[in-house]
């Protein structure tokens, strides 16, 4: 494949754009600022905001396949922002690899475009997109997965949709550094009663479930128009998972706890607080949050397994073990 990685320079692009090398295909990345680092063999890069159509058009010609990975997510922010980059900025990479005549499209989505504020239990893919929203973000990835979808042809451009639910891993620039931020402040309490479950995808499962769903796209296979949940395909405690992060990083488990009618409530007082004030900052707690982490949402992977077959290549015991090595590496 002569492939292209919007968000190359990402948490999971990263890691997609090197399963691409190893494998020995050709890749190009495309990074909003310009990008450096490794000069490896059968490797272009490219610059542009996905926003500006014509910024980026260049970067789609004589690709064979995109990987579209490039977007902003966050508890927080304004509508105008995570629509003109996640909605806005997808609907610009479709157009480019339709005049570009490129044949595959692989859409990195969330499975927060389901998530209603409820349980979410061993939940597939024939679950409606959520109607009354808790944020912006996966509202943005809604429409922006919908549109791609939509945009299937196996005449002109086959399409399909991966939602891996909560990555982790080393490189993480956002989830784990707050998780230990947070609590070496001593503002991490436990929301809720302790015992949901939820589904969580090793970084490099979550790029290998993207090789091979575009490996599997011909037209008449059944991955095209399709979205996919990704996880490990097991369940676990989201309060044992946090506190085994924060014991790599040498802290202590947590203990302080909040009720989610309280932690509810008081995201939902925080959100319009900040609203009122004009605040950019995200607040510390938020209706969305609250709801993410007291609630079970854990999925059914049996169709990615069935259609493209997807198998996590890394267990979440060696994850555990490459992460503490990552973390250890850099406090060293």
């Amino acid at each position: 494949m002569k492939a292209l990685v919007t968000g190359a320079n990402g948490f999971l692009g990263s890691y997609i754009v090197k399963q691409l090398l190893d494998e020995k295909h050709e890749v190009r990345m495309l990074t909003r600022m310009r990008s450096e680092g490794s000069q490896a063999m059968n490797l272009e890069r490219f610059h542009g905001d996905i926003r500006d159509l014509d910024m980026i058009e260049r970067a789609f010609d004589g690709v064979d396949v995109v990987f579209h990975a490039a977007a902003i997510s966050g508890i927080w922010g304004s509508w105008k922002m995570f629509h003109s980059v996640n909605t806005v900025g997808t609907r610009n990479v479709v157009e480019c690899c339709l005049r570009h005549g490129v044949r595959k499209l692989v859409y990195t989505s969330s499975p927060s475009v389901t998530f209603t504020g409820e349980h979410q239990i061993n939940e597939n893919e024939n679950a409606p997109y959520a109607k009354n929203w808790l944020c912006n973000y996966p509202r943005s990835k809604a429409m922006a997965e919908q549109h791609v979808l939509d945009s299937n042809d196996p005449a002109e451009l086959m399409t399909c949709a991966l939602r891996p639910h909560l990555i982790w891993g080393p490189g993480d620039r956002h989830l784990i550094p707050r998780l230990i931020k947070r609590a070496r402040l001593r503002q991490l309490r436990r929301v809720g009663d302790g015992t949901n479950l939820v589904d969580t995808t090793y970084v490099e499962n979550a790029a290998h479930a993207h090789l091979l769903a575009a490996k599997a796209m011909t037209a008449d296979s059944p991955v095209c128009g399709s979205a996919y949940f990704i996880s490990q395909g097991d369940a676990v405690n989201c309060w044992g998972f946090i506190n085994e992060i924060l014991a790599l990083a040498g802290l202590p488990k947590i203990k302080r706890k909040i009720s989610f009618y309280w932690a509810w409530r008081l995201g939902a007082a925080l959100e319009a607080y900040h609203e009122m004030m004009n605040k950019d900052e995200e607040p510390r707690m938020t209706r969305f949050l609250a709801a993410q982490l007291a609630k079970s949402h854990y999925f059914d992977i049996s169709r990615a397994r069935n259609d493209f077959g997807y198998r996590p290549i890394v267990s979440h015991e060696e994850g555990m073990r490459r992460l503490q090595a990552s973390l250890t590496a850099e406090a060293a």
